[in-house]
């Protein structure tokens, strides 16, 4: 028996897409083009659940009809001493970045908001992993920046990719520093009678 909602993720990523098929239900996806400006004020913690709540309810607004889905928004930041780490702005600036990482440990917060299409509720947690990177001679980060790997990713690398060489260990959710918790999305998604264990509806 098939679930009767299916999900409807809110992001154009494809490490995001690659992971939720791991689920096996049925999803769609709907580019979601939500204001991402960050708050100066705000803790790691705020800024993935705000911009993640941002991202499903933007999609949420733009359906023309009630389909039984659950909408799934992510974000996902890096954080060096308490400094929100985004995505990088050119070459120079993860240049930057990857140098003040290597050698030393970090946090990667991500955000999740599970909203029902139908209902309207919404769901929101975040989860956070502690990621330490090996220490890198300036060529190393030169050759790893321009490999273009980590332009698109915050923090300027992806751990999923050659971004691996770099990190000698992590504490917490793997899934996690790639942008999408799959542990805590299931279990966000049974509050929704979506049972991902078994493929069926609770």
């Amino acid at each position: 028996m098939k679930p009767s909602k299916s999900i409807i993720l809110a992001s154009t990523s494809p490490r995001r897409q690659e992971l939720i098929t791991v689920l096996g239900i049925p999803f769609s996806v709907i580019p979601s083009y939500a204001d991402e400006t960050l708050e100066p004020h705000w803790s790691p913690e705020q800024a993935v659940c705000e911009l993640a709540s941002r991202k499903a309810r933007q999609v949420y607004d733009s359906l023309n009809d009630r389909p039984q889905a659950v909408i799934v928004g992510s974000d996902t930041v890096v954080v060096r001493d308490g400094e929100i780490l985004g995505k990088p702005e050119d070459k120079a600036h993860a240049v930057q970045m990857i140098t003040s990482l290597q050698g030393r440990q970090h946090e990667v917060y991500t955000g999740v908001a599970c909203l029902d299409a139908e209902s309207g509720r919404l769901v929101v947690r975040s989860r956070m992993t502690r990621v330490t990177m090996k220490p890198l001679s300036e060529s190393q980060v030169q050759a790893y920046v321009s490999s273009g790997e980590g332009l698109d990713k915050a923090g300027a690398y992806g751990i999923q990719g050659l971004g691996a060489v770099l990190v000698t260990g992590i504490e917490g959710d793997y899934f996690n520093v790639v942008g999408l918790p799959l542990s805590l999305l299931a279990d966000m998604l049974a509050e929704f009678e979506l049972d991902v264990l078994n493929g069926n509806e609770i």
